[in-house]
């Protein structure tokens, strides 16, 4: 029975970790893996058995062995449930919805004793409001939790030359708490923020500084946000409903995870650096993996392509260009080629050009090789399943990493032809 109910919510760990394999067998029954592979003990119903799940290419980080455990450790203590002869379909309904929201409630407790049930009953008022709209615009907000003291908070905003705002009572979030639109009109989880404890009692209202939000990227990814994070106590978290009705769950360090169109994935910043490691320079790597997630988050497809070969080779595979010869577009492509990833990023000139059509080009220092790039898809040496830009990255991961976001949001990796890894 234990793996029947773990088959049925198998698909959400799956999407969680990526589009790893997962699998819950009998210990003597242990599968031989080939690949990275996380493996951890779990009894329940008075059985032994093992969790496993595996990737072929991609290592797993800490943050998702982390997440694994929690996961196992809720499904324990709600498979007792199935016990109850008569009720084991309505168990099952109520496991597979919620252990994903429970486990990432647990993960944000922490070590911690208590904050559980405070952190559920804010992603589920969380979750509500995501499909909320108000005057036809979706409702959106944001709610810094801190695990400090009220002095160390006040000296933090001065330094970060933020507003704090104080009540002068402390308000619970709970069922009601978002019915005035103000919290999620006036508090837009951008500029401003709730400020709570961890047992969700809102005792101020953060701005943020208007200097701190540098260019359209750190906007869009929350740098600044996750600064305050970093120094707001250990366990400080932070949760916002965007303009895409995503929620998003940030976290030190910096990673974020994501409930997108139900269902949770995870945004971990090591994953793409692993896979970008050995083909570009790791600063390039930064700006372009939270530019990536900018691209994500705003729902503008992109197909990008770090190579490291020949002038004369890439010339071979190109079969043409956005625009093709128009001479306005190859002088604007002209001005940005050599340019390094960071100095197109503080430009804005990055999201433009990756929310542009065909494939954009870098090379091993970061530096941009070309852009507008139409790829000979006959390099795609196997049948593809998906459209345009899912074929133009097959054929392009031959020649060097891909990463392809999709305009519903998904981050994929590609390499020697095949997906290997899908956020979202």
């Amino acid at each position: 029975m234990p793996m029947t109910i773990f088959e049925a919510m198998s698909g959400n760990i799956s999407s969680f970790l990526g589009g790893a394999e997962v699998i819950l067998t009998p210990v003597a029954e242990r599968p031989q893996h080939e690949g990275h592979t996380i493996s951890l003990p779990v009894v329940t119903d008075g059985r032994e058995l093992i969790f496993s799940a595996t990737r072929k290419n991609i290592p797993f980080t800490r943050l998702e062995e982390l997440f694994c455990g929690e996961l196992l450790t809720a499904f324990a203590m709600l498979y007792g449930g199935f016990r109850q002869e008569g009720y084991a379909a309505q168990f099952r309904t109520a496991l597979v919805a919620s252990i994903m929201d429970i486990t990432v409630a647990r993960s944000l407790r922490g070590d911690h004793n208590k904050g559980f049930w405070p952190i559920q009953q804010l992603i589920q008022l969380l979750k509500s409001l995501s499909y909320q709209k108000y005057e036809g615009k979706p409702a959106t907000t944001g709610v810094i939790i801190h695990r400090t003291t009220p002095a160390e908070l006040r000296s933090l905003m001065k330094q970060r030359k933020h507003t704090l705002v104080p009540l002068k009572s402390s308000q619970n979030i709970g069922p009601g708490f978002f019915d005035n639109p103000l919290t999620y009109r006036f508090i837009d989880g951008t500029n401003l923020f709730f400020l709570a404890g961890i047992q969700m009692q809102v005792n101020g209202i953060v701005t943020i500084s208007g200097t701190a939000l540098q260019n359209e990227v750190e906007r869009l990814t929350q740098r600044e946000l996750f600064s305050i994070i970093r120094r707001s106590g250990a366990g400080a978290f932070a949760v916002t409903v965007n303009e895409a009705s995503d929620i998003e769950v940030l976290s030190s360090p910096a990673r974020i995870m994501v409930r997108r169109k139900g269902m949770w994935s995870l945004f971990d910043p090591n994953i793409f650096r692993a896979f970008l490691s050995d083909c570009i320079d790791a600063e390039a790597a930064e700006d372009l993996i939270w530019t990536l997630y900018a691209l994500s988050k705003m729902r503008y497809g992109t197909v990008v392509m770090v190579y490291g070969g020949s002038w004369r080779k890439l010339a071979e595979l190109k079969k043409g260009a956005v625009g093709g010869a128009d001479p306005i577009g190859r002088l604007l492509i002209e001005r940005v080629k050599k340019r390094s990833v960071g100095e197109l990023k503080e430009t804005g000139t990055l999201l433009r050009i990756l929310s542009s059509d065909g494939i954009t080009v870098f090379n091993s220092k970061g530096k941009l090789v070309d852009t507008g790039f139409i790829i000979d898809t006959s390099h795609a040496r196997e049948m593809v399943a998906g459209g345009g830009r899912t074929t133009a990255a097959c054929a392009a991961s031959h020649f060097g990493k891909v990463i392809k976001v999709s305009q519903d949001g998904p981050i994929e990796l590609y390499e020697n032809g095949a997906q290997i890894y899908r956020f979202g």
